[in-house]
Formats: C-alpha cells, sequence, structure tokens
C-alpha cells in the first residue's frame, strides 16, 4: 500500500484562501495510528511552498496550534504551509498514560523512549525529525529544500533538541516560551527517567541547553529567535531561558531570546508573538 493511500482525510477547513486539513495514517516509527494537520496556502494551488513544522505543549494536540494560535492569515500572506502533529501516540493504550499531564498522553517529549512499555510507541523524535516529514514532503506541494521547525513550551524543547540535532533538514528554527534544559527542571526529570531509564547520559540528546554547549560550531546555522513572557508562570521552576542563552553565547549562535513584560505562557501569548516567528521563518526559508 502506498504512502497515499494510507492517509485518511478526517476533516478540511477553508482559511484564507487556502484549506486547512487534517489526517490520520499508520506510523512506523510509533507502531501505531497517528493524527496530524497541515494547512495548505493558496500560493500551493500552482507551486511548491516552504513548509514550517509546529510541534504544541503538554496537553496538547493536533488541532491545537490550528484553531488558537491565529496563524493562518500570516502563513497564507507569506505562502507558507504549516504542519501540526500530535503530541504523543494516541493509536495505542498503555497503563497510567493518562493518569497525569507532564508524562504519557499529550506529553511524548519529542523523544524516543528506550523504558518499556513506551518504548514500543512513544518514538516522537523518529517520528517528527524523519517519517512525518518525509510523508508530507512526498504527498503534497511542498519544497523539501525550505523546511522549518517551531515549537511552544514542551514543543519548544522539541523544537530547538531536533532542529540543533537535525540541520541538514531544517533551515530554521524557532521557539516560544520552550523547555530549554530539561535534566534540570521538574517536567523533563519526570520525563526523561520515565523515558529512557536511569542514565543521565542518555538524557543529553534531549536537552537543548546541553546540545548547544557541545556545538563543535555554530557556522552555518539558521538564527534562532525565542520569545519568553515574563509573567510565564513556568518561567523559573521550568523554562530557566538563561540558561540556553548564556550556552548560545558559549557557542557563538546566533540567538535572539525576547523577554515580554505582562506575558503568559499560553495561546494569548503564542497568538501575540506567532506573525513575528512565520515572517521570521519566510525570511530564512526565502519565502
Amino acid at each position: 500500500m502506498s504512502a497515499a493511500e494510507t492517509l485518511l482525510l478526517t476533516n478540511r477547513f477553508r482559511a484564507f484562501d487556502g484549506w486547512q486539513h487534517f489526517y490520520r495514517h499508520p506510523a512506523t516509527t510509533t507502531n501505531c495510528e497517528m493524527r496530524f494537520g497541515l494547512y495548505l496556502p493558496p500560493q500551493a494551488e500552482h507551486e511548491r511552498v516552504p513548509l514550517v513544522m509546529y510541534l504544541a505543549g503538554l496537553t496538547c494536540n493536533e488541532e491545537t496550534f490550528p484553531i488558537k494560535a491565529g496563524a493562518h492569515r500570516v502563513a497564507a500572506e507569506l505562502g507558507l504551509a504549516l504542519l501540526s502533529p500530535d503530541t504523543s501516540p494516541r493509536g495505542v493504550k498503555l497503563p497510567g498514560d493518562d493518569a497525569a499531564i507532564d508524562f504519557g498522553q499529550s506529553a511524548g517529549f519529542y523523544l524516543d523512549a528506550t523504558v518499556a512499555p513506551w518504548s514500543a510507541h512513544y518514538r516522537m523524535y523518529s517520528y517528527v525529525a524523519q517519517e512525518l516529514p518525509e510523508l508530507v514532503l512526498s504527498q503534497f506541494p511542498l519544497d523539501a529544500d525550505r523546511v522549518g521547525l517551531l515549537g511552544h513550551s514542551m514543543g519548544g524543547h522539541g523544537a530547538l533538541t531536533i532542529g540543533l540535532r537535525n540541520p541538514e533538514r531544517f533551515r530554521s528554527l524557532s521557539a516560544l516560551a520552550p523547555i530549554v534544559a530539561p535534566t534540570q527542571h521538574p517536567w523533563g526529570q519526570k520525563a526523561l527517567p520515565g523515558y529512557l531509564g536511569p542514565d543521565r547520559e542518555s538524557w543529553r540528546q534531549y536537552d537543548a541547553t546541553e546540545l548547544m554547549q557541545d556545538l563543535n560550531s555554530a557556522s552555518g546555522r539558521p538564527p534562532l529567535l525565542i520569545d519568553q513572557g515574563l509573567d510565564d508562570e513556568f518561567l523559573v521552576t521550568q523554562l530557566k531561558p538563561e540558561l540556553f542563552e548564556a550556552a548560545a553565547r558559549g557557542a557563538g549562535y546566533p540567538l535572539t531570546l525576547r523577554r515580554h513584560a505582562g506575558y503568559g505562557h499560553g495561546y494569548y501569548f503564542v497568538s501575540s508573538m506567532i506573525e513575528d516567528h512565520l515572517r521570521h521563518h519566510a525570511e530564512c526559508l526565502d519565502a
């Protein structure tokens, strides 16, 4: 069966002369059915367009960004396609996967689990970094040479770690209120051993600050935009962007970290900043 035959369109909506689609499909990496949203701007009707993948945070799914972020207008203007995968496998039921908001369902942390039973399905790193983009690039009018990565909160962690580890695949990168050092903070200190076991060395590959500190050279890397609200309830306990900022400075990485008084963590913040992020990606991707 071809990739096209495995894609099932579950819904679609007209938006700013483009189309917001929702699909489900069997995924090899997660060994279960997965879901994603894809917005195709009006330019996609006559040419291949750049793609920006958005990774959502805890408690979210593939519909959260299309519904809440208010991104369609700017994406249509810039001719950007927007891909929004789910945040964890939902095609299987594992014991205790819905017991908390920060582990299991809606909390895949964009890593490849190595601890049973999670290791059989919770392989969101491979799904996001390889399987899903390869699938959509083969089936839709998208430019494989112009792909960017954007994320919020847990999804910001995913965008930074996947983007830093795969510079050949993602030509633009940004994050909103990202988890930048999960090895040092409660969300990560629960998720990382739960999915990866007690070996802290294995955690480092999913910690953006550690990856930045290990970066041999920032030469040729895309400029990185991060926005952070100063009234974010998780700023001190879970996020601490200054750790990543210091690591980027040490690596000579082209980082712009903007701090915004009065803004919190959720989609009021995301929707306020999304236009700047899409324009950042468009510039990097020559859209």
